[in-house]
């Protein structure tokens, strides 16, 4: 697992929009999003709604995959923000 070498099964997964608020649009457009275990989604010190470190890690991530096909000026024109 990206976020803390967590590798072991997770029965249930949620989706997690990696980018939010007035990007969230983008994102769903995108698919940039994860399927997160209650634990790093919404529950817990690690959760990304609760832990700005790891939520950028993800949005950083994003921003990494997005550009393989795009450049940076149209990640900058949709989200707004460089988390590279």
């Amino acid at each position: 697992m990206l976020l803390d070498g967590d590798f072991t099964y997770k029965p249930y997964l949620e989706e997690h929009h990696v980018l939010f608020g007035n990007t969230h649009a983008f994102a769903e457009a995108e698919g940039l999003k994860v399927n997160l275990c209650l634990e790093h989604h919404r529950n817990g010190p690690a959760a990304v709604h609760n832990n700005a470190k790891n939520a950028r890690i993800l949005m950083a991530k994003a921003q990494e995959v997005y550009e393989r096909t795009h450049t940076r000026e149209e990640w900058m024109k949709n989200a707004g923000k460089n988390y590279l």
